[in-house]
């Protein structure tokens, strides 16, 4: 039996953050009935890759992935009457959770105080940009705008370049999802031991500030700045991504110590440029690291990348390939050894590909129940087996347009 079985999740979720807190609870054996409205539709739906290349509400591969083990009930908020339909959920439920900004729930007429009302024990997870109070409470944001806010823009990045960022909206995968998670896990625990729920206002900035720990700490101990430094490192040298052999092929490499430098040497061949005295300090190696670099990437580019990761790894020296997606979806070999990769018949895209939960239990199993719902899909299933209605009043529902 799955850790989570029996809890259940009325999820206002949309996108990303929000999404992936309550997947992972699913697939934990939480049943997450994600509410979504046909007439707005959460635009992850709309995100590209798409499968073959079509668009389409139920194709999208980001959707997917941010909601498998999910049921869809699809309905209007704004309608008088969904509600009451939504209180019945919640009475059935034990935690709610939302990521919209302060005072779109209110407008549901669904706050902490309302839902609570009706469910007294309720976990009720508000996770806005900026917290539910303050003086920015109003601000709406996506990922992007919290690298932004935070500095990670600021130091992500070349020296000679404008901020680049980490490449992709960062917040909404790591530590915004994990730290929700975190959170209602506790409140779960909390409320099995007291009988007690409670509302969690969690404020998507503060977990993604929480990136940039020895920064803060550099900046307020010894009152230094830090700025964008490529793949360069405080006191390593060489630490870098170097070509190597082939099209766009690369190697990451870092050399923290004077063992992990002679490591280096003896993978590379021991070059005759490497033996120079001057190398064989750090303080040294650091000083002039563009010109190690240069004088490296002369070696590496000799080498197809798997093979000079062997040889640096067997010196015990920290090294990886740059590995594209084809290449962890078909060539990693202990994301194979461990079955990462699932696949499941998704009912219009037909077999897909879906990450495995990234921790295994011993005795417990985590597994993705079932892939991502399409729009509606559960919605007759839902108000039949949780709300008690029958045909005829799903069809009334369905004709007033509270259903949709």
């Amino acid at each position: 039996m799955a850790i989570l079985n029996g809890l259940r999740i009325t999820d206002f979720c949309w996108i990303g953050a929000g999404a992936y807190a309550t997947k992972i609870l699913a697939d934990f054996g939480a049943d997450v009935i994600k509410i979504e409205n046909t007439e707005r539709i959460d635009s992850l739906r709309m995100a590209a890759p798409y499968k073959d290349g079509k668009p389409g509400i139920n194709r999208s591969g980001y959707f997917a992935d941010r909601n498998s083990s999910k049921r869809s009930l699809t309905l209007d908020m704004k309608h008088p009457r969904s509600r009451e339909l939504v209180l019945d959920l919640i009475r059935q439920s034990d935690i709610v959770a939302n990521n919209f900004t302060p005072g779109v729930m209110e407008r549901f007429g669904l706050s902490y105080s309302e839902v609570r009302a009706v469910k007294p024990d309720i976990i009720y997870l508000s996770m806005s940009m900026q917290g539910a109070q303050g003086p920015e409470r109003d601000y709406s944001g996506y990922g992007a705008s919290m690298v932004a806010l935070t500095g990670l823009q600021h130091l992500s990045g070349l020296p000679e370049r404008d901020g680049a960022g980490p490449g992709t909206n960062y917040p909404d995968h790591v530590p915004n999802p994990c730290h929700a998670t975190f959170a209602i896990l506790a409140a779960i625990r909390h409320r099995r031991r007291t009988g007690e729920g409670q509302w969690i206002d969690l404020a998507q900035i503060e977990p993604t500030i929480a990136l940039l720990g020895p920064t803060v700490l550099d900046l307020t101990v010894n009152d230094r700045r830090h700025e964008r430094q490529g793949n360069a490192h405080g006191y390593a040298a060489p630490h870098g991504v170097y070509r190597c052999e082939g099209d766009d092929r690369w190697i990451a490499i870092s050399v923290k110590t004077d063992e992990q430098w002679r490591g280096l040497q003896c993978a590379l061949g021991s070059p005759t440029w490497a033996a120079d005295q001057q190398w064989a300090d750090a303080r040294t190696r650091g000083e002039h690291a563009s010109e190690l670099n240069r004088l490296i990437e002369g070696e590496t580019t000799r080498w197809k990348a798997e093979t000079l990761m062997e040889a640096c790894q067997t010196e015990s020296v920290p090294a990886g390939v740059v590995q594209t997606s084809a290449d962890v979806v078909n060539t990693d070999p202990q994301l194979a050894w461990r079955k990462h990769w699932i696949r499941l018949d998704h009912p219009e895209m037909g077999d897909s590909l879906y990450s495995a939960p990234p921790f295994r239990y011993s005795r417990t199993p985590v597994e993705l129940r079932a892939p991502a719902p399409l729009l509606g899909q559960h919605t007759r299933e839902i108000c039949q087996t949780l709300l008690g209605l029958s045909d005829s009043e799903i069809d009334a529902l369905v004709a007033d347009k509270v259903l949709c």
